[in-house]
């Protein structure tokens, strides 16, 4: 799913950004920055999306250690 995401954040990146966060902040301001142009969206989706992997990795990481 995480490379499935990624595609999204670089192709719709609303879309992207939605599947992984939900309806939130990060969806709006991702919908404001695309409004923009496609690749301040596509840039702050893929960020985001990556650095919520990070973060998820990361946390059963440390619960394995445990």
């Amino acid at each position: 799913m995480k490379f499935g995401r990624i595609l999204l954040a670089l192709l719709l990146p609303p879309v992207g950004v939605f599947l992984t966060f939900g309806f939130g902040p990060t969806l709006i301001i991702n919908i404001l920055l695309t409004l923009l142009g496609w690749l301040p969206g596509s840039i702050h989706a893929l960020w985001a999306v990556v650095k919520h992997e990070e973060k998820i990795a990361k946390a059963n990481e440390q619960q394995s250690t445990i």
